[in-house]
């Protein structure tokens, strides 16, 4: 019988913490294993999950990477076949979603799976937006022969609500295990070049969105920059970004003339700040010193692990 396993890394989960548990135990399909990794958190994320059958393992903060900490988890569930990722601020939206998640490894060529976001109830048009720009209603099935049709969004996926073939996953060298971000798209990278697919399943649903502000979009993109100048492999298979990104714009300001027309000159200043710090990650970050990229991070605890070593 398939044995699935849910990897959870948390961090002073809040408010959103018991609805998200309570949706996870209205699941007509549960999880075989449960693990919570927590990186010290001082609230009640812990006891809560503890209650709730969760295995615990808990961390220092400074030594939570976005794919090492992923992968060590993975290396804990030897028994488990499929493994699924939820982060702590994606709220399963209904009873079937981790099922219908499931479903897409029925294909036996599937190596990994990624539901749909939609934006949380109070979220913003911006961050609605881009929630209904990168999940559409429809499902999607892609492999390297697609790239040519959607380039650098092939390796499109998101580890908010994602599920793993451990035997794909491993035939690929598992997660990169120091990667500022990202480490799901470079997984995704590796799965399509040996041949798996990638399946984006529409119907498996979970409320996920940001309303970041001036300051975190330049980091995010900064630490993009970053990620895409450690990868180069990807956009020299896949394509580059910018048209993807043009097209975004495009979209969101389409999207802002109909919902929220005075949010334009905000969105026009978010995308300059996006190119920007993109372009200062891209191409600045084995130039600066270390304490400078940091400060320019979203991801801070990356920077003191490069500064250590």
């Amino acid at each position: 019988m398939i044995k699935t396993g849910l990897i959870v890394p948390t961090l002073n989960a809040g408010g959103l913490w018991l609805a998200w548990l309570d949706a996870l135990v209205q699941q007509t399909r549960k999880p075989d294993r449960l693990l919570l990794i927590d990186s010290s958190s001082n609230d009640d994320t812990v006891a809560l999950a503890r209650e709730r059958g969760f295995e615990i393992q808990v961390i220092a903060k400074s030594a939570f990477n976005h794919g090492g900490t992923r992968q060590w988890g993975v290396d804990l569930m030897p028994d488990i076949d499929l493994i699924l990722f939820l982060t702590q601020d994606a709220l399963l939206a209904d009873a079937e979603a981790i099922q219908n998640l499931l479903a897409a490894f029925e294909n036996p060529r599937v190596g990994a799976a990624y539901g749909r976001q939609l934006p949380h109830q109070n979220a913003g048009p911006i961050g609605a937006h881009a929630r209904l720009f990168n999940y559409p209603d429809r499902s999607q099935l892609r492999g390297l022969e697609d790239r040519g049709v959607f380039g650098i969004k092939t390796v499109f996926i998101s580890n908010s609500f994602a599920g793993y073939r451990r035997a794909a996953l491993m035939q690929v060298g598992g997660f990169p295990l120091n990667t500022i971000m990202n480490e799901d798209t470079w997984v995704a990278g590796k799965l399509l070049l040996a041949d798996w697919k990638i399946a984006y399943c529409a119907e498996a649903r979970v409320f996920h969105s940001h309303d970041y502000g001036f300051s975190d979009e330049f980091k995010r993109y900064f630490d993009i920059g970053v990620f895409h100048a450690q990868t180069p492999w990807l956009q020299q298979t896949f394509g580059g970004a910018s048209g993807e990104g043009l097209r975004f714009v495009r979209s969101e300001m389409l999207y802002l003339l109909k919902f929220a027309p005075g949010l334009i000159p905000s969105a026009i200043l978010r995308t300059g700040l996006k190119w920007l710090g993109y372009k200062m990650g891209a191409t600045l970050q084995d130039r600066l010193p270390v304490v400078v990229s940091q400060c320019l991070s979203l991801h801070k605890a990356y920077w003191r692990f490069q500064r250590a070593n």
